[in-house]
């Protein structure tokens, strides 16, 4: 548009100030101003002046035509000069409102008046004078130009009044347009001219055909103007062409220029009756276009002069006359240029363009629009005053507004803003400056609310608008805010931009922002609340969201030892309570919908909370976060706050925050609060961008007791890791001697609010592959629960036996010279997993072992761990049916006591009793004693190895009761057998009671044989199946003592058997040999002169039914005296293959012989 222009050559003579609300619909009204005369207060002028306002369009009465008013309460009177060359610029009519309380002010009042009135005498039609306050006789006198009113109150016909005002105002236009239609003066018409041609046409040759041509062209555009604003809009198009013409020809390009202009605003209040000036100037033109059967219809009085047909109506049709709405902004265009070579004119082409634009914003055409206003902006008018510079900026501003210019409307809005605090200026206008800085805030995609900020983003890592602009226009903010003595405002903004705009200052930049906000906030800390402006504008408040920025949030469960459970028994009960049926698919969509947020473990009221956050620190400085605590809501909550200094660029930083639930229910973190540079900040999860959470709601129980537990052992270095997956809360470790008790005092404390009312303690020992014998751990709580309930502080105790006792067993044999003397009934060495031994005393060992022989070390240490459960409730928590878990781990290390290194078995005198030879190793460093029931006390030195052998009774293995499995059978026979040898272990063991003692330790314990004795050992020390007695002349033998007979008398002698086994056995056939044992090795069975039988040597024994008895009786007669032995045997084949020969032990008959007493 800037090519438009061409060198100014006229006289510098200009109007003085542009109207930048010009449209190009007010070319159709009449100017009228409205003053003050004399001393009237604003707030009544601008009353009364509003309700004259009211009265800017009036229908004509007996006319279909409509006029229209502008009204202004101040027009420079150098503008109305110009009144000739566009008449909507000429004052027409005129409205003083005064204050006169007394009749003798009157005369000077309505001397004002006219004063007033000879301001714009030259053009007005007709003015009016409203006297507010006047009473009496004066105010009754009737008086056309004159209005009285009691008071400002009392004032109901103002707008008749004005009514009337605007209809002499049409009678005065009407005679005045035809007047200029019907002038006689023949070819004389006088020359209209704009202020600054007036001394340019002196001399000049009126009677040239050019001359003429001009005067009848201004006269023909000045007769439009007339035309259009008496409504006749087809008549003004019609004089407008015919002076487009004329001027054309004689290139009058000002007057051509003002030609086409009005025949571009005639064209466009045709084409758009709503209007182009906004909603206000629309409402005013409601209903302003005339039917088209009034347009074209002839109205008398049309043009009738000059040769011009008067019938103009008829002779051009309204669509040839009207222009396109393309052809406006051709004519638009023209007519700026025309106007552009005239310095003079600078205003009306400043108002052509915003015309212009306002037409083009209404057809959508932005590009053309902001072509215009570009010219605009380089238009030169006069040295405007600084108000004037900022109307012009501001007015730039809302018309790039309108076009869509978001941008460039806030630029011009910008520099107005800062035209208000120019230098030149005495008493800068800061509040103003601030007001227009915020309204250029969306033109460079800002918003001082920071959740639009952030939604105006797409995605993480976009930007809308150029930051170094925004950054530049927020510190504008900051400054005028603080010029303004506002340093709340100075703290929001300033906040607001390190908050936003964190990712595009530099380093340098970030700690002169933060170094001016602590600075600030020193003497006005920054709040969460609302900011609210004087025009009702509020600012939201800033929360810190990057200072730290949080990367993760999680809500934490109570540690392992204060974890609320709930009984198994009372939870079915809730949960059949949901719903009545088995599935409901509501509650799974509802239970779906809180999957993301809802959290599965609990909290406790009155325990310590936690929230760990991930948390980074962008800035290049250490950052201090002062006050950081939670935000919930649905609980009573006492949030502790923390402060937390972070390294610069941290990366991520755990920190956790805590709290205490006051009251149950469901709790919901909402986010945390921080004190950042003196910012206080509430920051919520919702409005965190790529923020991780794996939930923020969770259910606070009722209160229960805290159980704090001590114990007598030291704690341990080792963690226990159960494969349940429990956490231990202590563990405490204690070394014995395998087969060693020891007490563990367990102190239990009460350190909560609530009282302890139930405790259940139980035990797991950790899989290990060492075989445990008996009880690891033992316990006796019914004195512990005696002193419950335990009030808050109490303490009780508990004591628990630790017994260690594993295998015994040792593979090796140490006692190679202490070998069989062959009346061994069985001999093995025992399997162990030590599978080292220890080098036995040099005095012990064999003279004859072999060189390669070696003898290890047996003092690897075994390693047994346990768990102790404590579950315990009390309070309103147990009523609810919650209950926690208290875990103690136990870690036992188990050294070698002594060892079984070898194990055999002798018969006894007695056929139901035997020898148990054990060789019993000391592993330890220590002097050992080994003692078993009814033997002497056993003494070993550390490393040394000796035989032991104890005299037990044979067991009766068949009176064990045998345990069946879980669903009443074992699973397999190996797991029966297994049960069946565990059980006569631990007869065994119990009836052979050994211990050992370490007399330097004071340290005691027991061995057990438990494992050791293999199926063949278990045998010989079982009372066999079949029972046999063998009784001589009444008296049983089954010991070392003989049983004395005379000589020479028969001795009877019986065989009795018992069947103890679940089967039939017999018949047997026994036979008694005879036989005297020298004790030299030599055995006499030749003894058929010495022993006689009374009837057969052999005797027979029936078949016996189980649980049934048999008894076979002989005799024997010695002849001399003597001790003899009977060896009784079964013949062959008379017993059952089948059976084992242990079954058919029968005992030793020692029958001492005596002579006959004299």
């Amino acid at each position: 548009m800037s090519n438009w222009r061409v060198p100014l050559i006229y006289r510098d003579f200009r109007m003085s100030v542009p109207d930048y609300m010009q449209c190009a619909e007010d070319h159709q009204t009449l100017l009228v101003v409205v003053q003050p005369v004399g001393i009237v207060s604003e707030e009544n002028f601008f009353k009364i002046y509003k309700r004259i306002c009211s009265v800017s369009q009036l229908s004509m009465r007996d006319s279909q035509r409509a006029l229209f008013i502008r009204y202004r309460h101040h027009y420079p009177p150098e503008n109305n000069e110009w009144g000739d060359f566009q008449t909507h610029r000429k004052v027409v009519g005129l409205i003083t409102i005064t204050d006169c309380f007394s009749a003798k002010d009157w005369p000077q009042t309505f001397e004002k008046f006219h004063m007033q009135k000879e301001i714009y005498g030259s053009t007005l039609y007709d003015s009016r004078l409203f006297v507010f306050g006047l009473q009496g006789e004066v105010a009754e006198q009737p008086r056309p130009d004159v209005a009285f009113y009691p008071s400002y109150e009392d004032c109901d016909s103002v707008e008749k009044r004005i009514e009337d005002f605007i209809e002499s105002l049409f009678i005065v236009l009407e005679s005045k347009r035809l007047d200029r239609a019907t002038d006689k003066s023949g070819d004389k018409i006088p020359l209209l001219c704009v202020p600054f041609e007036k001394k340019d046409f002196v001399g000049l040759d009126t009677d040239s055909r050019h001359y003429k041509k001009r005067c009848q062209g201004r006269m023909r555009k000045h007769v439009g103007d007339l035309c259009l604003q008496a409504g006749m809009l087809q008549d003004s198009l019609v004089h407008y062409h015919m002076s487009v013409e004329l001027l054309r020809s004689v290139n009058d390009f000002l007057w051509l220029g003002a030609a086409l202009e009005g025949l571009c605003s005639a064209s466009v209040i045709y084409h758009y009756p709503g209007g182009t000036g906004g909603k206000s100037r629309a409402l005013r033109l409601q209903g302003s276009s005339l039917p088209a059967e009034a347009a074209n219809r002839h109205r008398p009085g049309a043009l009738t002069t000059n040769g011009i047909n008067p019938d103009t109506s008829a002779e051009i049709g309204r669509a040839k006359n009207c222009l396109s709405p393309e052809d406006i902004i051709d004519k638009y265009k023209e007519a700026i240029s025309y106007y552009s070579k005239y310095k003079n004119a600078g205003v009306i082409e400043l108002e052509a363009c915003v015309k212009a634009v306002r037409v083009l914003a209404i057809q959508k055409r932005s590009m053309e629009a902001s072509e215009f206003l570009q010219n605009a902006v380089y238009i030169n008018l006069r040295q405007l005053s600084e108000e004037e510079k900022i109307q012009r900026y501001s007015i730039l501003s809302e018309l790039y507004q309108l076009i869509g210019f978001h941008r460039k409307s806030a630029f011009f809005k910008r520099v107005a803003a800062m035209q208000c605090v120019a230098p030149s200026i005495a008493e800068p206008g800061w509040r103003a400056c601030y007001k227009l800085l915020l309204e250029t805030l969306p033109g460079y995609s800002l918003s001082l609310d920071p959740k639009d900020f952030n939604k105006g983003t797409r995605c993480p890592g976009t930007h809308r608008g150029w930051a170094a602009v925004q950054m530049r226009l927020l510190h504008e903010l900051v400054y005028a805010s603080r010029r303004m003595g506002n340093p709340a405002l100075s703290v929001r903004h300033l906040s607001f931009l390190l908050q936003t705009m964190l990712d595009f200052l530099s380093d340098q930049e970030k700690k002169d922002v933060t170094q001016s906000l602590e600075n600030y906030t020193s003497k006005c800390p920054g709040t969460m609340e609302l900011l609210t402006l004087p025009d009702g504008l509020t600012l939201p408040p800033v929360p810190f969201t990057k200072l730290p920025i949080v990367k993760h949030v999680k809500l934490l469960s109570l540690p392992a030892s204060l974890r609320p459970h709930k009984m198994k028994s009372l939870l079915g009960q809730n949960v059949s309570a949901k719903s009545p049926f088995i599935y409901s698919p509501i509650i799974a969509h509802n239970r779906g919908e809180e999957k993301n947020k809802k959290i599965d473990f609990q909290w406790v009221q009155g325990d310590v909370c936690e929230v760990q956050l991930m948390v980074y620190n962008p800035m290049p400085f250490e950052l201090r976060v002062e006050n950081m605590g939670l935000l919930t809501s649905g609980v009573e909550f006492e949030a502790l706050p923390a402060a937390l200094s972070l390294p610069a660029e941290s990366g991520l930083y755990p920190v956790t925050l805590v709290g205490v639930p006051q009251t149950t229910g469901t709790i919901t973190v909402n986010g945390y609060r921080t004190t950042v540079f003196g910012v206080f900040s509430d920051c919520l999860l919702d409005n965190l961008l790529g923020v991780k959470t794996s939930g923020s709601t969770v259910e606070v129980i009722p209160a229960l007791p805290r159980l704090q537990i001590s114990t007598s052992l030291p704690r341990s270095a080792h963690s226990l890791q159960p494969s349940s997956g429990d956490e231990i809360s202590t563990n405490v470790s204690v070394q014995l001697y395998n087969g060693e008790t020891q007490q563990l005092i367990i102190t239990l404390e009460n350190i909560g609010m609530e009282p302890l009312e139930t405790l259940e303690v139980t035990s797991k020992i950790l899989p290990t592959k060492e075989k445990l014998y008996g009880d690891f751990l033992n316990w006796k709580l019914e004195e512990t629960l005696a002193q419950f309930p335990l009030q808050p502080g109490k303490v009780a105790t508990l004591a628990i036996s630790i017994k260690a006792k594993l295998d015994f067993s040792c593979q090796e044999n140490l006692l190679q010279d202490l070998s069989d003397d062959g009346i061994s009934v069985s001999g093995f060495p025992l399997s162990s997993p030590f599978r080292q031994v220890v080098r036995p005393r040099v005095e012990n060992r064999p003279a004859t072992a072999p060189e390669g022989s070696k003898v290890g070390d047996l003092s690897h240490l075994k390693t047994l761990e346990a768990v102790l459960n404590f579950k315990y409730s009390g309070g309103p928590g147990h009523v609810e049916g919650y209950y926690r878990n208290l875990s103690l781990g136990l870690h036992v290390e188990v050294e070698p006591s002594v060892f079984f290194t070898r194990v055999s078995t002798l018969p006894a005198t007695s056929t139901r009793q035997c020898h148990l030879l054990l060789d019993v190793f000391n592993s330890t460093e220590h002097e050992l004693t080994v003692s078993a029931r009814r033997n002497e006390e056993l003494i070993l030195h550390a490393g040394e190895c000796q035989r032991m052998a104890i005299q037990v009774d044979k067991f009766n293995f068949e009176s064990i009761p045998e345990s069946l499995g879980e669903n009443g059978q074992f699973a397999n026979p190996k797991q029966l057998e297994e049960e069946r040898q565990e059980a006569r272990g631990l007869e065994i063991n119990s009836k052979l009671d050994i211990h050992w003692r370490i007399p330097s330790l004071k340290r005691s314990g027991e061995a057990s044989v438990e494992g050791l004795l293999n199926q063949l050992v278990l045998e010989h020390l079982q009372l066999a199946p079949l029972q046999w007695d063998v009784l001589v002349d009444g008296q049983l033998c089954d010991c070392d003592a003989a049983a004395a007979c005379p000589v020479g008398d028969p001795v009877r002698l019986e065989v009795r058997l018992t069947n103890r086994s679940p089967r039939c056995v017999g018949p047997f056939a026994l036979t008694v040999v005879p036989f005297q044992d020298h004790q030299n090795g030599v055995r006499n069975y030749d003894l058929q002169d010495t022993v006689s039988f009374v009837g057969s040597s052999t005797f027979h024994l029936e078949a016996v039914q189980p649980s049934g008895q048999s008894a076979c009786l002989g005799a024997l007669l010695f002849l001399y005296t003597g001790d003899f032995f009977l060896h009784i045997r079964f013949q062959e084949g008379s017993r059952s293959k089948e059976l084992p020969p242990s079954w058919f032990c029968l005992p030793s008959v020692h029958v001492r012989a005596l002579g006959a007493q004299a």
